[in-house]
């Protein structure tokens, strides 16, 4: 049988690392099974679920300059998948075995302790008359700052030597 992408094969695994499992297959060619593909639930420890010299079967994802990418979960039928998925326990963050609730986001924080962000700002609606002086004001007061700082000697430019 070739060994084509999508199709389903029986192999032996032969080597087990941090980030996945060998698998040689028929042909004597040798397949890969990363660890995000040995099983429908998110696992931090491969050889709680293979050891070497088990026979797995594997679904061929894909075949690139010799090497085969394979996955154990993709080769399991849907219905034994979800299966499983239920049966796991959560492996991340402690909990109480199998009673998750699932995830529901914190509300919103409006402002940290008693102190109110921009609260001027918020409690009345500006005119554009209004929003157009404070914008005057503010681009005076900084005008007024370049000037001064350009009255002591010092140059937007950088010429070297801080002068002029």
């Amino acid at each position: 049988m070739a060994i084509e992408v999508g199709s389903i094969l029986e192999g032996k695994v032969s080597g087990i690392t941090k980030f996945g499992a060998f698998v040689d297959l028929p042909e004597s060619k040798t397949g890969m099974v990363h660890i995000s593909e040995v099983a429908p639930t998110f696992i931090t420890e491969i050889s709680d679920h293979v050891k070497v010299g088990q026979i797995v079967k594997v679904k061929v994802l894909a075949v690139n300059n010799g090497k085969i990418s394979l996955s154990m979960k993709q080769a399991l039928p849907k219905e034994k998948q979800e299966k499983q998925k239920k049966q796991q326990k959560p492996q991340r963050g402690g909990g109480s075995g199998g009673n998750r609730q699932p995830y529901k986001p914190a509300p919103p924080v409006k402002s940290p302790g008693d102190y109110e962000w921009q609260s001027s700002r918020k409690a009345s609606p500006s005119s554009f008359e209004d929003m157009m002086s404070r914008f005057k004001q503010t681009s005076e007061d900084k005008i007024s700052d370049l000037k001064r700082g350009e009255s002591r000697g010092y140059s937007r430019r950088g010429n070297g030597n801080g002068r002029r």
